[in-house]
């Protein structure tokens, strides 16, 4: 009988196209958070915009602009794609030196004297919830 029962649920999947396949990865971006220090932030402003100019003109997307307007005490917000090509942001990073954009150490003391505060993480998405429910394994249903 568990055979049969077997047989069945077998021939059932194979009718369907096969055992579930994988779920389809999900992307993952960087959330950066940052709070600016008092009179640079249009200094900010005008480095990302310089930034995402480069960004489009090599082909890869802006990062994502949030401006703070109302409650919490964050400025800003820059969601950042991951898994962009690398040639593409080597492409990026050498037209940005070229056009005097600070590079390595001199970009982490001019990009610091802007911000008071920052903190990043890794996230998953942009998503929906429907489509993270999807990645769910049969299993943990």
């Amino acid at each position: 009988m568990k055979r049969i029962v077997l047989a069945a649920v077998l021939f059932g999947l194979s009718q369907t196209g096969g055992f579930a396949a994988e779920p389809a990865a999900l992307p993952e971006s960087s959330v950066e958070i940052f709070r600016i220090a008092p009179g640079q932030h249009e200094s900010f402003l005008k480095m990302l915009a310089e930034t995402d100019a480069v960004m489009t003109e090599v082909g890869l997307p802006p990062s994502q602009l949030y401006i703070h307007e109302d409650g919490a005490s964050w400025d800003f917000i820059l969601v950042k794609p991951h898994g962009l090509d690398e040639k593409k942001w080597k492409l990026a990073a050498e037209k940005l030196r070229q056009s005097g954009h600070p590079t390595g150490p001199d970009y982490f003391f001019t990009i610091r004297k802007m911000i008071a505060e920052h903190t990043d993480t890794t996230a998953i998405g942009p998503t929906t919830a429907a489509a993270y429910l999807a990645t769910r394994t049969p299993t943990s249903h």
